[in-house]
């Protein structure tokens, strides 16, 4: 059977962390690469962290159904999977690895149901991802404070994931995510 492992979280709850862990452990896993309209951060590779496009091309591409799920985050800030890199990395024999928003990862699980692992990446407290996002250091002060709501709504919706990993000491999260990733590919 064809399987998926979601990760979905808060920006700054270490999500991406956990998820280069996973795919540093699990050789039989291969990253989903989302697409996105936003603008890259820092050292992202087009292709790499992200297929960046305009928000003309995903409208397109919307159009064409070409993807899984996708998303509106903010206007004109679009996110989504494509089913052809869901398909691609399935003809490689792999594990599909989502790292994804609350709403996606939502999405994805109702897609693919019992082929699907969803983990939310859960921070400690709200004020510790403020002080995780401040120290990350790529937003501006506006930006940081609209993340910080949307966490706060994003995490009521914890309880509709499989499992919830409360990333507050980062080598028992990994811990975690090595079981449950171990049960999950062998089962």
């Amino acid at each position: 059977m064809n399987k998926v492992i979601i990760f979905s979280a808060p920006s700054g709850s270490g999500k991406t962390t956990l998820v280069k862990y996973a795919l540093e452990t699990f050789p039989e896993l291969e990253f989903s690469i989302s697409c996105t309209t936003r603008q890259p951060r820092g050292n992202e590779i087009h292709t790499i962290d992200y297929h960046f496009i305009s928000p003309e091309e995903f409208r397109q591409k919307i159009s064409e159904d070409a993807f899984v799920e996708y998303e509106e985050v903010y206007t004109d800030k679009y996110y989504g999977t494509l089913k052809s890199e869901v398909e691609k990395i399935w003809n490689n024999q792999k594990v599909v690895i989502f790292d994804v928003d609350v709403k996606g990862g939502i999405s994805l699980k109702k897609y693919f149901k019992d082929q699907a692992l969803s983990i939310f990446i859960e921070p400690p407290s709200i004020e510790e991802l403020e002080r995780r996002l401040i120290n990350r250091n790529t937003d501006d002060a506006e930006t940081i404070k609209t993340r910080v709501e949307k966490a706060e709504e994003e995490m009521s919706y914890a309880k509709d994931f499989d499992v919830i990993v409360i990333n507050e000491n980062l080598d028992r999260a990994k811990g975690e995510i090595k079981n449950l990733i171990e049960s999950f590919i062998k089962n």
